[in-house]
């Protein structure tokens, strides 16, 4: 595989009747790969598919520049939460943590669920969980201690 891609890149270049053939057949895919892979299709489309929502390739970048994103803000958002409790970091980690687990069930869902009926009750289960899941999450920072309070009583336990 190395060599394949040196060759393409010119950086090995094989010398004289070598380089005519290596330099056609390289190039071109086997009949046979060719073939299965026009008979093959993914199962699914990816979570980016314009089926799915998303418009253009822009779109689904911006996507998943959001999910990194969110990941880089919850690494932040861990140590800050322990060392400056309260409501504000209380309802951002409810907001970020909620994001976070509902794009990484949907991907779940992406990868694992098939068929058109399926893919729609899943989705609408996760929009349900995710739902609740911030609901609840919210409800317990305002009338009880709030995430990083919960989370220090049980570190102290």
């Amino acid at each position: 595989m190395a060599a394949l891609v040196l060759l393409r890149s010119g950086l090995a270049r094989p010398c004289g009747a070598r380089m005519a053939l290596l330099g056609r057949t390289l190039g071109r895919r086997p009949a046979v790969l060719a073939a299965v892979a026009d008979r093959s299709f993914p199962a699914r489309q990816s979570h980016s598919s314009p089926q799915q929502g998303h418009g253009s390739s822009r779109a689904a970048s911006l996507h998943w520049t959001g999910e990194r994103a969110v990941s880089v803000l919850l690494l932040g958002l861990l140590p800050a939460a322990y060392l400056y409790p309260g409501p504000a970091m209380d309802y951002s980690l409810a907001a970020a943590l909620t994001l976070h687990g509902h794009w990484g069930l949907g991907q779940v869902i992406t990868d694992y669920v098939h068929g058109d009926t399926p893919i729609k009750l899943a989705n609408t289960g996760l929009y349900v969980l995710s739902a609740i899941t911030f609901a609840g999450l919210c409800y317990f920072n305002y009338h009880d201690v709030g995430i990083c309070k919960a989370v220090a009583m049980l570190w102290s336990l």
